[in-house]
């Protein structure tokens, strides 16, 4: 799915920036912990799975 995709590299990218913030605040234990809550939250069982289910509910719901 095209827009899934998109909106994900968009995600991915602000992610990305999130954990170079993590990475240049904390130390590297804490840091280990902080991108394992962030790609869990973000990631394939956070919000890009609860994504692909809003965008195959809006899209089952214009084609039938």
């Amino acid at each position: 799915m095209v827009v899934f995709e998109s909106i994900t590299r968009l995600i991915n990218k602000r992610v990305n920036r999130v954990l170079l913030f993590g990475q240049s605040a904390l130390n590297s234990s804490q840091f280990e912990a902080f991108r394992k809550l962030v790609l869990d939250e973000f990631g394939r069982s956070g919000l890009a799975k609860e994504l692909e289910r809003v965008l195959d509910e809006h899209h089952k719901d214009r084609h039938g």
